[in-house]
């Protein structure tokens, strides 16, 4: 009896032995998961913050396409004319190198370029495109390959770098025949660098991104293309200074042996 009434007596302690351990068990799982679900919120957040400014673009780029185009041009042509002037200074590791004159002029010539003539015209261009490659009936793998034989050497090319060097030239003051002398000495220097270059990224862009985001891959890859350019082609005072420095050292060079 006594051992029975022991065991009784026993049971509800254990039972809130039981119920303890249990509840306290219970609540590590709750702190772990509670630092889970914040961590999967902010996740969350960030993708549904992309993918709101995705959908915001996209609505934008379907319902305005030309100004929102226009107004992308003017923000990548601007930050490709910063990476060009900066990245070729900061590159330069001679002793003497002078501080950075930067040439806010040019930046502001760029992004006026890529407001009101690139982007539009390259809309158009591109739309156009398409339409060709339709009418011609290419297909598959052609495609792309149409389209750059097209746009690299047939006219866009052409059209695109001359109006870039008559648009530029202008916005300086250049009179018109300075202009023309400027594209008939740039022109096919400046071609032959676009074929290296640009034959290889369009036949990717026209193989595997669709017609309303080709501008933007442009404009985005146009920020490596102006750096590069920096490097091929100085900045005209610094020809300048190259061609007066050499003057003078030949002038030097004369007088001395006089």
């Amino acid at each position: 009896m006594l051992a029975l009434r022991q065991a009784s007596t026993l049971r509800p302690l254990a039972g809130q032995l039981t119920t303890r351990s249990n509840s306290r068990l219970k609540i590590l799982p709750k702190r772990f998961s509670s630092t889970k679900t914040a961590t999967n919120n902010n996740a969350q957040g960030e993708k549904a913050t992309k993918k709101g400014f995705v959908e915001w673009y996209e609505g934008h780029l379907e319902s305005r396409p030309v100004v929102t185009k226009m107004l992308t041009g003017c923000c990548l042509w601007g930050l490709g004319d910063i990476v060009a002037q900066v990245v070729p200074h900061m590159a330069n590791s001679e002793p003497d190198k002078k501080p950075l004159e930067y040439d806010f002029p040019r930046t502001g010539r760029a992004v006026l370029f890529g407001f009101a003539l690139h982007a539009p015209t390259s809309h158009v261009h591109f739309n156009f495109l398409e339409w060709l490659t339709h009418r011609v009936g290419v297909t598959g793998l052609g495609i792309p390959v149409f389209k750059a034989f097209m746009e690299q050497f047939v006219y866009w090319g052409w059209i695109s770098n001359a109006m870039y060097l008559g648009a530029m030239g202008a916005m300086q003051g250049h009179s018109p025949e300075k202009i023309t002398t400027k594209i008939h000495d740039s022109i096919w220097g400046l071609m032959k660098a676009q074929w290296a270059f640009w034959v290889p990224v369009q036949l990717l862009n026209f193989r595997f991104i669709p017609v309303r985001h080709q501008l933007n891959v442009v404009l985005v890859t146009s920020i490596v293309w102006t750096a590069l350019l920096s490097f091929w082609y100085p900045p005209e005072k610094a020809i300048k200074a190259e061609e007066e420095t050499t003057t003078t050292t030949t002038t030097a060079k004369a007088a001395k042996e006089e």
